[in-house]
């Protein structure tokens, strides 16, 4: 059984795993054996200890993924240094709040570019390599919004119901061919995403009530099912977007 999960000599590239959900990820991934590339602008200091003190390999690529411009340099870079891309996780991922009346194109524009946009185009890239080579994993990390419509975060919303749908339509069209394409849906998590409603009281309380686990969720409660949709233990898992939300979505 252990060998299901086991990812030794595979390499992940995770996008935006300088912390929260990505360095969970990131850590989850070496903790099973696989050599982390993390990509992003911020700096992977920390998330570089985590992942060396689970006895793995790591890279950190400085990239800015509101354009596309990097993708191609991700996929080349991590090739050249490990010898493959055997797993991509698409966690990298901005938000902007304000009231649909008075939301901004800007606004609307940098959301979808940097969760969908370059979500997808760096899907194709590493897909190309995995194809060729009939094997492969990319994970998206979609959202509750990927289920429901949420209030004051329009692109967010679009791009993460946008994510499932992309999800479900590479499943459809890699599935034949040795890649595995799916999705985590995390619910609440103290991640820099959620700072706005953790510090409104109101609102941080409304959560919680809602959350039948009765707390907000930690990074590392993302780990164990990447590890499973990176693992051999998933390989006729395909399309699917798998809620890790404290049983929000039952509720």
């Amino acid at each position: 059984m252990a060998n299901l999960f086991d990812l030794a000599g595979r390499t992940a590239v995770v996008t935006g795993a300088n912390t929260g959900i990505g360095q969970g990820i990131a850590v989850a991934l070496a903790g099973a054996g696989a050599s982390i590339v993390a990509v992003g602008r911020s700096s992977m200091e920390e998330t570089e200890a985590l992942v060396r003190q689970a006895g793995s390999r790591f890279h950190a690529i400085n990239a800015d993924l509101s354009t596309i411009e990097p993708v191609k340099r991700i996929v080349s870079e991590t090739v050249s240094r490990f010898g493959a891309l055997d797993i991509l996780v698409n966690n990298a991922g901005i938000i902007r709040r304000a009231d649909s009346i008075d939301f901004t194109e800007e606004d609307w524009d940098a959301v979808i570019d940097t969760n969908l946009k370059t979500a997808f185009f760096l899907s194709q890239a590493a897909g190309r390599h995995m194809l060729e080579k009939g094997r492969g994993k990319i994970i998206n990390i979609a959202s509750l919004l990927s289920f429901q419509g949420g209030i004051r975060i329009p692109s967010y919303t679009a791009s993460k119901s946008g994510l499932a749908g992309i999800t479900r339509l590479l499943a459809c069209e890699w599935a034949g061919k040795g890649v595995n394409v799916n999705a985590i849906a995390p619910g609440y998590f103290v991640t820099n995403n959620t700072t706005a409603l953790r510090e409104d009281p109101d609102r941080s309380a409304a959560i919680l009530a809602r959350i039948p686990a009765g707390r907000w969720g930690k990074p590392e409660d993302i780990g164990a099912t990447a590890v499973f949709l990176a693992a051999p233990a998933s390989d006729y898992v395909h399309g699917t977007v798998i809620p890790v939300d404290g049983g929000w979505l039952a509720r």
